[in-house]
């Protein structure tokens, strides 16, 4: 669903169910950066984006996943975390390893955000939702108030 706020400004709700269909397309057309927050990953999950995965690094897109570091799962989740994190860090990926971490979060070139409750490396079945908002301004924000600008290879990379 696309809506408009007041301001003119587009944003997208999407469910469980639209999420990865909307998110695939953005990543098709992103030209520079993807930074992606989810908690978990899980195997089955990263074999469905492989290939958009694939794709943003052979188009030398810079790609971010801070995740929660596998100590950090209970038993049956630290095997789908420590090989989701092995995929990515064998196609170049930079994966960042958090504790206590547990945002929903995708920025796709600090102008398309991402945001809800939809674990985006690991969703199963559950009910969840996720809005896109295109605002560059905002997604600088949120660039600063989440400190990516702290981490030197997320800030330094671009000239942005």
């Amino acid at each position: 669903m696309i809506m408009l706020d007041p301001k003119g400004a587009k944003y997208i709700l999407s469910d469980e169910n639209s999420f990865y269909y909307q998110f695939e397309q953005d990543l098709a057309n992103v030209q520079k950066e993807v930074i992606i927050e989810s908690p978990f990953i899980t195997i089955s999950k990263v074999r469905s984006l492989k290939t958009a995965f694939e794709s943003l690094m052979e188009r030398n897109v810079r790609v971010f996943v801070i995740t929660r570091h596998p100590e950090e799962h209970e038993k049956h989740m630290i095997e789908q975390s420590e090989a989701g994190i092995r995929f990515f860090e064998t196609l170049g990926v930079q994966v960042f390893m958090n504790k206590t971490h547990h945002r929903k979060i995708a920025m796709l070139d600090r102008r398309i955000i991402w945001k809800g409750s939809l674990n985006i490396l690991s969703h199963h079945n559950s009910r969840e939702f996720m809005e896109r908002e295109e605002d560059e301004q905002k997604a600088k924000a949120l660039f600063s108030f989440l400190k990516y600008d702290h981490i030197s290879d997320i800030n330094n990379h671009l000239l942005y």
